[in-house]
């Protein structure tokens, strides 16, 4: 299933799906801070949109760890805060974060496990 879409989503060079990934993330400028554990709502090639309890100001950057079902270890990205906005409920915020550096492994697994979803979303 792919997200309805929205004005942000029509900038998007790469298709993403719909997901329930566990992910961790720490701003880059505070790393001794804990990781912050939340799951994602969206993901693709180029990026990732999560909910979080607290705002995250735009353009932070962010270390990523998030967790596939299909890879054995974490992928490890940094990206940016693209958008964020509050949820409906209006308790949590909606953060669009678009990668900024990713092997090209992680890349690939990402890619696999994107188009294999939208595969088994045309079936």
């Amino acid at each position: 299933m792919i997200d309805k879409p929205i004005s942000v989503e029509e900038k998007r060079r790469f298709a993403r799906v719909e997901s329930y990934l566990p992910i961790h993330y720490k701003n880059l400028k505070k790393l001794k801070e804990p990781a912050t554990g939340v799951f994602t709502n969206d993901i693709g090639e180029g990026g990732i949109r999560f909910k979080s309890n607290e705002f995250i100001s735009m353009a932070c950057r962010l270390l990523l760890e998030i967790n596939l079902p299909t890879a054995q270890n974490p992928l490890r990205a940094i990206s940016k805060v693209a958008w964020i906005r509050k949820s409906s409920d209006g308790r949590e915020y909606e953060v669009g974060n678009q990668f900024l550096e990713i092997s090209k492994e992680d890349r690939v697994r990402i890619v696999e496990f994107v188009n294999k979803l939208l595969g088994s979303a045309s079936a």
